[in-house]
């Protein structure tokens, strides 16, 4: 067995050391540990860079070796730093110009060209009348010409209404335009209604009531709300029911509902301004539906505003199964649903127009 002595990467080389290894038949690779942990840590990173030159797995900028494994040769001070660089910079001389500069110009210089000058005519002003009385005239004189001239664009707004209303114009140009007095509106009446007393007329199928207003009554139970609209399964002389904002839910509306199946003599429904969901109003239409005897339903402005996609595709089906609903009031989200209504409402009042045109020209053909 011939021994190996332990190869010197001083001596070889990383590469000597490679080929070396590789040349001995009998070499114990179990040592290659022990051999490479002798190494120095110039020693290893010179065998590195043997095997490895160029790592392509590193970006470039990462393949460069480490520069900055030397120590420091003092403790680095920042501001001494600066003031150094900055003493040394201003010390040191200006490099030297390979030529210098003479101030020579070469080409042409750039010289503006002066603008043309316009020859402006002045033309003889020729005074008449209207100058001197113009002349002397006022500020308010002049607002008024303007006014009656038209030149509404010289006014302010209370001169130029003023001078559509032939009032008197007051101010001149530059006038501060003086703001209008308040109107004081009174204030609407409450409504005085007694519910009490119109549910018990109701019930009594009283042939004088045929207008029922309860818009606007706050504080009606819910319980008597319900008992108002059931009323209508058997009363035969209402024509219109007013029940905008009463604070009415979906049971008075289901309610409406069932009890509007049996009624043939309601012609005008409002309940705006109230709780009531998309589910009821469709079921409030259904039973419109059942005679078709309501003209006009108002049902805009409840608490849920948006109705949805397809409550309001069944609106509009039950809208366009009813021949004679004149008027409809109601918010639709969708386009479609919206221009289908109202050519629907527009269709069942040209055919009543139409009826009563032909009526009267019949009339006037028999007479």
């Amino acid at each position: 067995m011939v021994a190996t002595s332990r190869p010197n990467p001083t001596m070889f080389g990383a590469a000597a050391l490679a080929k070396k290894v590789e040349e001995s038949e009998d070499f114990d690779w179990n040592k290659l540990d022990e051999l490479l942990s002798g190494l120095t840590a110039e020693e290893v990173e010179e065998l590195n860079g043997d095997f490895d030159p160029d790592n392509s797995l590193l970006p470039p900028s990462q393949r460069c070796r480490d520069q900055t494994t030397k120590l420091p040769t003092g403790p680095l001070n920042r501001k001494k730093l600066l003031a150094f660089l900055e003493k040394k910079a201003k010390e040191e001389k200006d490099w030297e110009e390979q030529k210098p500069y003479t101030g020579e110009k070469r080409g042409k210089i750039y010289v503006p060209k002066e603008p043309p000058k316009i020859e402006s005519v002045v033309e003889e002003e020729i005074q008449t009348e209207w100058d001197d009385i113009l002349s002397k005239a006022t500020e308010e004189e002049l607002v008024d010409l303007a006014a009656v001239l038209g030149f509404h664009g010289m006014l302010n707004q209370v001169q130029y209404n003023a001078s559509i209303e032939d009032k008197e114009i007051i101010g001149g140009f530059k006038g501060v335009a003086r703001h209008e007095d308040l109107k004081i509106f009174e204030e609407q009446a409450p409504n005085t209604t007694d519910y009490e007393a119109s549910l018990k007329k109701l019930q009594e199928n009283d042939p004088k009531l045929k207008h029922l207003n309860l818009n606007n009554i706050k504080g009606i139970p819910k319980e008597k709300l319900i008992q108002i609209v059931e009323t209508l399964k058997t009363n035969t002389h209402l024509e219109i029911l007013e029940m905008a904002s009463v604070d009415a839910t979906d049971f008075v509306a289901r309610a409406l509902a069932e009890a509007i199946k049996d009624n043939k003599t309601l012609e005008i429904l409002n309940i705006e301004s109230n709780f009531i969901g998309g589910e009821s109003i469709v079921e409030i239409l259904r039973g419109i539906n059942s005679h078709k005897a309501v003209k006009e339903f108002r049902v805009d402005n409840q608490k849920p505003s948006v109705l949805g996609n397809q409550v309001e595709m069944a609106i509009t089906k039950l809208i366009e199964e009813n021949d004679t609903m004149l008027r409809f009031g109601i918010w639709f989200e969708y386009p479609d649903a919206r221009v289908r209504v109202q050519e629907k409402i527009q269709k069942n009042n040209d055919q009543i127009r139409q009826a009563r045109k032909s009526g009267q020209d019949d009339a006037g053909a028999t007479s």
